[in-house]
């Protein structure tokens, strides 16, 4: 008899007549909260979590952002604060994105690298004042371009790779010599992380981790996340280099090649339209797997809690556990002070 047969046979169901089969009852496992904790098979925990941060120029600044309700844009000194309280609530990991303003933007992006500009002394301050916190920065050019792209343009509106690379590199050595812990490329050049890791190691960092957006994809999700670094491209769109959502197989390859160059975690993002994705990358590698819940997705469960449509605490929950349960080990997510708070 096969295997399946064998199953077949041993599961009756309530009103099986035979006396001589076991009865398989799996609500036997659910009866209590004790029972369902004692078997649950995947935990949400606050070391799981990311916090994305956006950072401002001024003093004494706290600027809600309009389509991300719940979320700041804080200047240094307060931003320094907001941290001090998540790293004691347990979050033990933020991710850095600036707003540069207009005047300090060009086509080239010459301010990403800039050793005294705003990323670079936002991270010296932080791990001034709270050493033990990691710090992970943005490794791409759309916050300091003024076309909004995420890398050099030519005459004829082309993104120009190799280019952009060099620029990149540039951008990651500043941010660890200010004392990043994990740089991150987003901008999903092809080469750049072995071309990152090639110039860390020889300017010394060789400590410094890769986070890299390996499958980042064209998303319509990002929205909410342009608006607070007004980053939006000026121009055509961004499906020359991120991925097409269609397409899967690609994100394998694309996760491939950023390990083979050194990466040291693989993110997916978004999570939440590519559950299916983040499952496919966890079973292809042992490397560390994240996944970005991004901006529109978070808008997303706000909006619909602000109208009384959902219980938002619940739904939280459930998002990142799904995320969680579809392989990502770490997750960055503008939930996660609101989380760490729950889980407290």
């Amino acid at each position: 008899m096969s295997s399946a047969n064998n199953v077949e046979s041993a599961v009756s169901t309530p009103n099986d007549r035979n006396p001589s089969l076991t009865t398989i009852r799996p609500r036997r496992l659910r009866r209590t909260p004790a029972l369902r904790r004692m078997v649950r098979e995947n935990h949400l925990t606050v070391d799981d979590l990311i916090y994305p941060m956006f950072v401002m120029e001024g003093e004494g600044q706290k600027v809600e952002i309009a389509s991300m309700p719940g979320c700041y844009r804080f200047s240094l000194d307060l931003l320094l604060t907001e941290i001090a309280e998540c790293w004691n609530l347990g979050i033990c990991a933020i991710a850095l994105f600036p707003v540069i303003s207009e005047t300090k933007k060009d086509d080239t992006g010459t301010e990403s690298y800039n050793p005294e500009g705003l990323v670079q002394q936002t991270v010296k301050a932080i791990k001034q004042n709270i050493p033990e916190i990691v710090v992970i920065t943005d490794v791409a050019l759309d916050p300091f371009t003024s076309h909004g792209h995420d890398g050099l343009v030519d005459e004829n509106g082309k993104i120009l790779n190799d280019p952009t690379v060099e620029v990149l590199v540039k951008m990651a050595v500043s941010q660890a010599a200010a004392g990043a812990d994990m740089v991150a490329p987003s901008d999903m050049m092809d080469g750049r992380i072995g071309a990152i890791r090639k110039a860390l190691d020889a300017a010394g960092y060789i400590d410094t981790a890769i986070l890299a957006y390996s499958a980042k994809y064209a998303s319509a999700y990002y929205g909410p996340f342009r608006d607070a670094l007004d980053s939006a491209p000026k121009f055509g769109d961004k499906k020359t280099y991120q991925m097409d959502a269609a397409n899967a197989r690609e994100a394998l390859k694309e996760v491939a090649l950023d390990i083979a160059e050194g990466a040291d975690i693989v993110m997916v993002k978004p999570a939440l339209a590519y559950l299916d994705i983040i499952c496919q990358v966890r079973e292809a590698t042992n490397l560390p797997v994240a996944a970005y819940n991004v901006s529109g997705e978070y808008a997303m469960i706000k909006a619909a809690a602000q109208l009384g449509w959902i219980d938002e605490k619940r739904i939280i929950l459930e998002t990142l556990t799904s995320i969680k349960r579809a392989g990502a080990d770490l997750i960055l997510t503008y939930f996660a002070k609101e989380v760490a708070l729950m889980l407290k």
